[in-house]
């Protein structure tokens, strides 16, 4: 019978996507793990590979459909020695016009008012699901690649664990869970959600209402893209339910920016086709990112996460970046920040930072993280307060850096200083923790030499 391929869920906040691109064309055979379509989410541009065998019959949401819903039918399958052009006749109960209507935009004068939207729980990696099937064919066991990657680092037998996602897929949580029980056949526990759903605070007008507050042809309106949408849902979950709490100090920047010129002076070189050019070239923000690594290394009852049930204590400092990209941004994670060279960072943060300005960055390097720096000092800003990103329980707000007149000894000197705000979800990180792991960042900042070795 007609194998059905639908709209997958890349992304934990993903409702609906844009298929960008098919990279099969109708009569090709595909074989499970091929690549057939772009799909184009809130954050990145996601490859979507095939799950079972057979051969294109039916295309049904052309390239460039926008706000496709997730599990809707993009594409059937002909399976081996069934007609492909009965099976797409049969369409396997996809329903194209449908789906058309569903993504199309509703017209300005009717825009009704949002209603409250629960806060998402965590959800897994992408899976392409064909025929209401993602388990595994001839040995094959789907699992996320993340997923993938901590079994093989814990030693742990994939296949053996039980997977909590769509259709069985295998996620981060099911390994976890199976390494923190003792064992891979472990029955994975749910993953804990940050915070008990709550709904978004009422608004005091309408759509409707504000619209007639201007004049008509005095204005334009833009409709909200996915990742905009995604931005201000989470924003007001994290306002409404984490009681934020901050800290702020100043830091003097001297010691670390004498340090950075000697390492950048002293960086090797490579041959590229544009020449030699430095392997490295730091950045204060790079610092910033690894001093705040170490500090959640110094203080670990502050590298933690709050959940109903238990406090998530990390082993390691996943510390996320704000990076802002067109409509929005995103924070990809420099895993193991506290144990990465300062170069590895840097490189890091300038692959990342390329790849999410083109929306390229893969789920498994923006989801999770157990801290943030969100650092607006190249625009001058002095300092300001950052809205947490669960899971996290603190993201760090970096101002600019500037000549200060500061008093040492008694005398008034000229110092380079940058103000840092922590925010910290109080239920997870109160205000005397809070300090303590601003006090252990200030300590690396203003002796960077340290943070060699």
């Amino acid at each position: 019978m007609p194998i059905n391929i639908t709209m997958p869920a890349l992304s934990p906040t993903m409702e609906e996507g844009n298929l960008a691109k098919w990279l099969v064309k109708e009569g090709d055979k595909v074989a499970p793990g091929d690549v057939i379509a772009e799909i184009e989410t809130d954050k990145a541009t996601m490859e979507v590979e095939a799950v079972d065998e057979g051969t294109v019959a039916k295309l049904v949401v052309p390239a460039g459909t926008e706000g496709v819903k997730v599990n809707a039918v993009i594409a059937i399958l002909a399976g081996e020695g069934e007609d492909a052009g009965a099976a797409a006749k049969a369409d396997g109960g996809a329903k194209p016009a449908a789906q058309k209507a569903e993504a199309a935009a509703p017209a300005p004068a009717k825009v009704e008012e949002a209603k409250p939207q629960p806060a998402p729980a965590v959800q897994p990696a992408p899976v392409a699901v064909a025929n209401g099937k993602a388990v595994a064919q001839e040995g094959r066991v789907f699992a996320s690649p993340l997923a993938r990657r901590i079994a093989k680092d814990a030693g742990v037998d994939i296949s053996a664990v039980k997977g909590t996602g769509p259709h069985g897929r295998v996620v981060r949580a099911d390994v976890e869970t199976a390494i923190s029980t003792g064992g891979a056949k472990a029955a994975p526990a749910a993953a804990p959600v940050a915070g008990a759903p709550a709904p978004a605070a009422a608004k005091a007008m309408s759509d409707e209402q504000v619209l007639k507050l201007f004049e008509p042809g005095s204005y334009e309106l833009i409709p909200h893209d996915n990742m905009r949408k995604v931005i201000a849902r989470r924003l007001v979950e994290a306002k409404t339910t984490i009681p934020h709490f901050y800290l702020t100090l100043d830091c003097e920047l001297d010691a670390l920016l004498a340090l950075r010129a000697q390492l950048n002076a002293a960086a090797p070189t490579r041959k590229t086709e544009k020449g030699d050019v430095p392997a490295y070239k730091l950045s204060v923000n790079d610092l910033i990112i690894k001093a705040m690594a170490l500090a959640l290394r110094d203080v670990p009852t502050a590298n933690v996460s709050w959940t109903d049930s238990a406090m998530i204590q990390h082993k390691h400092s996943d510390v996320g970046v704000a990076v802002s990209i067109p409509g929005g941004l995103i924070t990809p994670i420099v895993r193991r920040a506290e144990e990465k060279s300062l170069s590895t960072i840097s490189n890091e943060m300038k692959d990342f930072a390329k790849r999410a300005r083109e929306r390229k960055l893969k789920p498994e390097e923006y989801q999770g993280g157990t801290t943030a720096v969100s650092n607006l000092g190249m625009f001058g800003i002095k300092d300001f307060s950052a809205v947490i990103n669960p899971p996290h329980a603190t993201i760090l707000a970096v101002g600019a850096g500037e000549e200060r007149p500061v008093v040492k000894n008694g005398e008034i000197k000229i110092a380079n200083m940058m103000s840092v705000t922590l925010s910290t979800d109080h239920r997870a990180v109160d205000g005397a923790l809070g300090a303590e792991l601003l006090a252990a960042f200030k300590r690396h900042i203003e002796n960077p030499m340290g943070m060699l070795v």
